[in-house]
């Protein structure tokens, strides 16, 4: 009895890791940038702080991109996960053309994107920093995290909303990076999604 429950559950396991492998497998694009624009944001000179749960959220600037989607990241451990539970991997200009993804091996982990290549970058590594981007998420209500918990790779995403500063009582802090020049830990946008469109 007992090894036939332990069969179900690895069955079930195993259905439920190729439902969600089809639910975000790539969407095909033809080589050429997809995305021309880069990302907007201005910043707030009196910001209101906002309480979501344990944690007290500053408003640094208001935020718009339109880019495409590279990859995609649920985290379910940690305090960061209580707050943004998603990390968006995302490409503008370049980036966001098939021709130039080709030649990278993109990865997400420990809430970094990591790029590679094998002999030389397809375009200049300064510009992979300037026109890419690994975003923390934090859904704005339920139905935005459903929203971004569907997306896939080669999905032109387009968000809307406003990076912040995060603190808790405790004393821990997270905060936003304010500009795309920067690499390394600290250079990734806290963003609170209010607004999510795909195509």
């Amino acid at each position: 009895m007992l090894k036939r429950l332990l069969m179900m559950a690895l069955c079930l396991l195993v259905a439920n890791a190729a439902w969600d492998a089809w639910r975000h497998r790539p969407m095909a694009r033809a080589d050429g940038v997809v995305v021309a624009t880069s990302p907007q944001q201005t910043l707030i000179d009196d910001p209101q702080a906002l309480v979501v749960g344990d944690f007290t959220l500053t408003p640094l600037a208001d935020f718009a991109l339109e880019a495409r989607v590279l990859l995609l990241s649920r985290y379910h451990f940690g305090i960061e996960s209580d707050l943004a539970p998603y990390d968006l991997g995302v490409g503008w200009q370049r980036m966001s053309d098939s021709a130039v993804l080709r030649g990278l091996e993109l990865s997400q982990s420990s809430r970094f994107l990591h790029w590679r290549w094998r002999d030389a970058p397809p375009i200049a590594e300064a510009e992979i920093t300037r026109s890419a981007a690994n975003i923390h998420l934090i859904p704005a209500n339920s139905a935005l995290a459903r929203r971004i918990g569907a997306l896939r790779p080669g999905q032109i995403v387009v968000l809307h909303g406003k990076l912040v500063e995060a603190v808790r009582a405790d004393g821990w802090h997270w905060r936003s990076s304010l500009t795309r020049e920067d690499g390394g830990a600290g250079a990734c946008e806290l963003l609170l999604v209010d607004a999510l469109q795909t195509r």
